[in-house]
């Protein structure tokens, strides 16, 4: 995707105002830890797709299902510590990169374990 400068900077604030909420929101949830890896936006700035990774929970799926309920409440999050002329709807997914770098390490590792 090539992004704009402007794309990039939303991009980011949304990474970090959704990173900050959802540590409040979801720190009584027995979720396991969510993270935000990477937001990417539209070009005109109505839609972000905000990829997450989760940890500590055996079905990824269900904690990316109760995000989604949450997300009245951060759309609101946004609206009001961002400056922006348009608030964007969320499409959140888990991030298929980080189940690649997981692999990948594995990988690595086998092949220096072969070595010795």
């Amino acid at each position: 995707m090539n992004e704009s400068l402007r794309q990039k900077k939303v991009a980011s604030l949304i990474q970090e105002i959704l990173s900050s909420q959802l540590i409040t929101l979801m720190q009584d949830s027995e979720a396991g830890l969510i993270t935000v890896t990477r937001v990417e936006i539209s070009k005109d700035l109505q839609i972000a797709y905000v990829y997450v990774s989760v940890f500590g929970e055996e079905d990824p799926k269900a904690a990316l299902r109760h995000i989604d309920d949450l997300q009245k409440s951060l759309r609101k999050s946004i609206a009001s510590r961002s400056k922006l002329k348009y608030n964007p709807k969320l499409i959140f997914s888990l991030d298929p990169q980080v189940g690649h770098e997981s692999r990948i390490d594995e990988l690595l590792n086998g092949i220096k374990d072969h070595e010795r």
